[in-house]
């Protein structure tokens, strides 16, 4: 999933999946693992089920195209999300306590 967006937090983002369908999401945060930022997406129609205390985030990295315009792109790399994602998890923690 690649997105061109102007970046902003509690901003409602829409992204285009593969297939062409219209996704909403809420952006959480952005945060900086490493010298790269990161967008940290929850979908905004993403119902609670029983077995969730919270809705699932989602995290893409943003890039900048050819053009200098600021995009979301999915991550890769799985050692490069697992950091992101253990940096998001911390950060949750702190502002829990």
């Amino acid at each position: 999933m690649t997105e061109e967006m102007d970046i902003q937090e509690n901003d409602t983002v829409i992204l285009v999946d593969e297939d062409g369908e219209e996704h909403v999401f809420i952006m959480l945060d952005v945060i900086e693992v490493e010298g790269a930022e990161y967008a940290i997406l929850q979908p905004a129609d993403d119902d609670l089920t029983e077995e969730e205390d919270e809705p699932e985030a989602i995290i893409l990295k943003i890039e900048t195209d050819d053009k200098g315009e600021e995009i979301l792109a999915d991550i890769e790399d799985d050692e490069e999300w697992e950091k992101v994602a253990d940096a998001w998890q911390e950060l949750v923690g702190e502002d829990s306590d």
